[in-house]
């Protein structure tokens, strides 16, 4: 039973029984509707902070994939831009030194890529800046992946004009290394075996038995033979033309004698000792113009792409020399 309520009236000295208006309950089935309205929209805000519906945990889900995936993408194309790197290594020091072409310059190969704003349009996305630093990798690897496939164009033609000058350069190994553990030496500051001084070795050296066939690196013509006890020993130099001469020294003996013609892989003599040696091998030189060059460079037509990024690693060891 609903509570009666009363008030005391002074006029009568009595208390009186309150009646409600219609209009005072009007009011208040309004106020009470309008609170209990006002309690329910407090009460969704405060629970949404907590609770997520299922759309914005599916795109929650969608984003970190998303994340993911640039991640990923990201990771191949720094993988892709190492091949890229050592692709344009081997373009300018050994393709086109090859055909006497002139190496791209670093600028030329990474042109039109500055200024602060030109990925300004991506700002304002969710991980914008994973997404800008994938789309500059892309735009950069597509830049130079052009360059590079015009200057291995350019190699083609100048191979085809040159066919004479590519069986004349230097393009093997001195000596049978397949498994490149002959390579005892190479081209750079090494220390002297016998002074015991940081000495330039201009060559490189090859360990091996006494009496391992040396083979000719190219096609030319026999320019020296020297037989000798002192400084490098019994020696052959060959003059391949277009400018390459290469130089074979501690030898055994030799088996060529001046101005013979031979053609690439032709015997030319024994691996030995002679001269100032600590030990059997080669010392082998490649020679252009009047500059010694990283024989390193020179050996495209006798390793694999493995292979050749093995024998860099190994040449480039500060190691003592055997000279």
């Amino acid at each position: 039973m609903a509570k009666v309520k009363y008030y005391y009236d002074s006029d009568t000295l009595s208390y009186r029984r309150i009646e409600k208006s219609k209009g005072n309950i009007s009011k208040i089935i309004i106020l009470s509707f309008f609170g209990l309205v006002l309690i329910m929209l407090s009460g969704f805000v405060v629970l949404s902070q907590f609770l997520k519906t299922p759309n914005q945990l599916a795109q929650e889900r969608e984003l970190e994939n998303l994340k993911f995936n640039y991640e990923l993408l990201n990771k191949r194309l720094d993988e892709s831009s190492s091949i890229l790197s050592q692709l344009q290594q081997r373009d300018n020091n050994i393709y086109r030194a090859y055909f006497e072409a002139n190496p791209i310059p670093e600028e030329q190969r990474k042109a039109g890529f500055g200024g602060v704003n030109r990925y300004s349009y991506l700002n304002g996305y969710d991980n914008s800046k994973l997404i800008k630093e994938a789309t500059k990798k892309i735009d950069i690897l597509s830049k130079q992946m052009v360059v590079q496939s015009k200057s291995l164009d350019e190699i083609v033609v100048l191979a085809k004009n040159k066919k004479e000058m590519l069986a004349s350069i230097p393009a093997i190994q001195p000596v049978a290394n397949k498994n490149l553990k002959r390579m005892a030496s190479g081209y750079g500051y090494r220390i002297h075996p016998i002074y015991k001084t940081r000495k330039f070795h201009w060559g490189m050296d090859f360990s091996a038995p006494r009496g391992t066939p040396v083979y000719a690196t190219g096609n030319g013509k026999v320019e020296k033979v020297k037989r000798s006890r002192r400084g490098y020993g019994n020696q052959v130099k060959i003059n391949h033309g277009f400018g390459y001469k290469t130089f074979y020294a501690h030898l055994e003996k030799y088996t060529v004698r001046k101005n013979q013609k031979v053609k690439r892989g032709d015997l030319i003599g024994y691996v030995g000792t002679s001269g100032i040696s600590t030990a059997p091998h080669l010392h082998y030189e490649v020679i252009k113009g009047n500059k010694k060059l990283n024989p390193v460079y020179f050996y495209f037509s006798d390793l694999t792409a493995e292979e050749y990024d093995r024998m860099l690693e190994l040449a480039s060891q500060e190691n003592q020399s055997l000279d």
